[in-house]
């Protein structure tokens, strides 16, 4: 379980493609410190199992599915990273509840940069509208978010200048795929609600 509070920008420092899967090698010398074999890091919003460690980087292997429903595929060496380790019981969950389960992928559409701010516009897939509203949360690349705009086919955000520094949405452009993972707590309630209406209907 994560918070969508991003400790740091890592980089990806070689990529192995495998039959049907990646090997990842990122660099992330806060999130390796006292890594080990079989522990979780979100990369880019998306829980991965450290392999190996050795200084301050670690492997990941990444398999077909995960490819296939998140950016991850897209990554290079090179590439710049958000990396966060799991939240500690007993730490303060300065964003929200994050699965590292991605949702879907989006697209950054346009940025609006302004003197304090900038707003940023997503694309939204069509199966993940109904669970994003406006103020509501929302984890774009492993970022804790707030929405300020929840439109039929994207929703906005507005990024402090913390976050456009030491994250990836700093960096992207308009084109640029990112990784989307919805409130977990609106998924369980139309999951509820859907049960109840059944149970209504028998």
């Amino acid at each position: 379980m994560f918070t969508g509070i991003v400790e740091e920008l890592g980089e990806v420092t070689a990529v192995e493609t495998l039959d049907d899967a990646c090997r990842f090698r990122l660099r992330g010398p806060v999130v390796t410190q006292g890594a080990k074999h079989g522990d979780s890091i979100a990369v880019n919003g998306v829980c991965l199992t450290v392999v190996d460690h050795e200084g301050d980087e670690f492997t990941a292997d990444v398999m077909a599915e995960t490819l296939n429903r998140s950016s991850l595929g897209a990554l290079k060496a090179g590439s710049r990273v958000n990396l966060e380790r799991p939240m500690a019981v007993g730490e303060r969950l300065g964003g929200h509840i994050v699965q590292g389960h991605v949702d879907g992928t989006g697209e950054i559409l346009e940025r609006k940069p302004s003197e304090h701010w900038e707003i940023v516009k997503i694309s939204l897939p069509a199966d993940l509208t109904r669970y994003v509203v406006e103020k509501g949360s929302i984890t774009v690349d492993g970022i804790s978010l707030t929405v300020v705009e929840a439109g039929p086919d994207h929703f906005t955000v507005s990024l402090i200048p913390t976050t456009l520094d030491l994250t990836t949405l700093g960096h992207k452009q308009p084109g640029d795929p990112v990784n989307l993972e919805v409130d977990v707590i609106a998924k369980y309630v139309e999951r509820m609600l859907g049960d109840r209406a059944q149970g209504a209907g028998r």
